[in-house]
């Protein structure tokens, strides 16, 4: 059976399985009728579970795997998406997933670098899993009706300065739909108040937006002290898990500064003083503590 329908046009979703075929449920519909496999986009609502189809400004759009726990892994639809060039089946993408549709075009799997992995909530959920996003490639007479990524996974890594007044969080790309925690509030005042405090000394600070190579989303520094050449990541509380959390942070930004060939130092920005055993783990690790007290700040350098 010829594909009838048209770039731009609606219809209802059961109408377009009653005549094409592919299951009325989920994401990705291959059909055992026709050579079709139906892939169902609605950034609107996938945002919520830290979905982010969009267009790319590689020309590509990326389209997340299906499956809502655990990781994704590449079976059922998936499979099929990674496939359809073998099984001579078309990529037909539908703006939406439920009621009336539009579709958007025929696409065809990227030839380089078909797809890649990235980080998102599962559904109802906290936990972070990983998720198969597909590049897929327009043919002829695709509209770009559907919006665009916010970020574009590139070859190389990306580094950039951010106003360090700016509030953007990796969580706002991971998980876009949890509340903040009192300690993240407490957090970002820290960041804040420390900040100014390097100012008045004369220092010269920002933040840093780092996109890593063939990556999604992008990891942002609390502060870059960049008179004493220091990354510095805040923390809202002094246990254990926070701490351990902020030192991995560092170690994972430490990678991507350098100037004239040199790695910041790091530090650790804390509420009040930690108790010994984790002052101990950060000396052995090379990481400055410094905490607040009062309206003066102190540390262990």
């Amino acid at each position: 059976m010829e594909f009838a329908l048209q770039p731009g046009e609606t219809i209802k979703r059961a109408d377009l399985h009653k005549t094409y075929g592919g299951r009325q449920q989920g994401g990705i519909g291959p059909s055992r009728v026709t050579p079709n496999i139906f892939l169902f986009s609605d950034p609107k609502s996938g945002h919520q579970y830290g979905y982010f189809d969009g267009w790319g400004d590689d020309g590509c759009y990326h389209y997340a795997g299906e499956g809502q726990q655990g990781d994704q892994t590449m079976t059922q639809g998936n499979l099929a998406i990674l496939n359809h060039r073998e099984d001579k089946r078309a990529l037909r993408l539908m703006d939406g997933s439920r009621g009336e549709v539009t579709y958007v075009g025929e696409f065809e799997l990227a030839k380089d670098n078909p797809w890649y992995l990235d980080d998102a909530p599962m559904k109802d959920s906290d936990e972070i899993r990983s998720v198969i996003m597909f590049r897929l490639a327009p043919k002829d007479g695709i509209g770009e009706e559907l919006p665009p990524l916010p970020e574009t996974p590139r070859d190389k890594k990306k580094i950039t300065e951010v106003n360090i007044e700016q509030t953007h969080t990796e969580r706002a790309y991971v998980n876009p739909s949890r509340e903040p925690y009192q300690a993240e509030r407490r957090e970002s005042k820290l960041v804040q108040d420390y900040q100014r405090h390097l100012r008045l000394l004369g220092h010269s600070v920002s933040r840093n937006k780092i996109l890593p190579a063939k990556e999604l989303k992008p990891l942002f520094t609390d502060i870059y002290d960049k008179t004493d050449h220091k990354l510095i990541e805040a923390k809202g509380t002094v246990t254990r898990e926070a701490i351990r959390m902020a030192v991995g942070q560092l170690f994972d930004y430490r990678r991507f500064i350098e100037r004239d060939g040199e790695r910041p130092a790091m530090a650790v920005l804390l509420p009040s003083r930690p108790r010994a055993d984790l002052l101990d783990y950060c000396a052995d690790l090379g990481v400055e503590v410094i905490w607040q007290g009062g309206n003066s700040f102190a540390s262990t350098n």
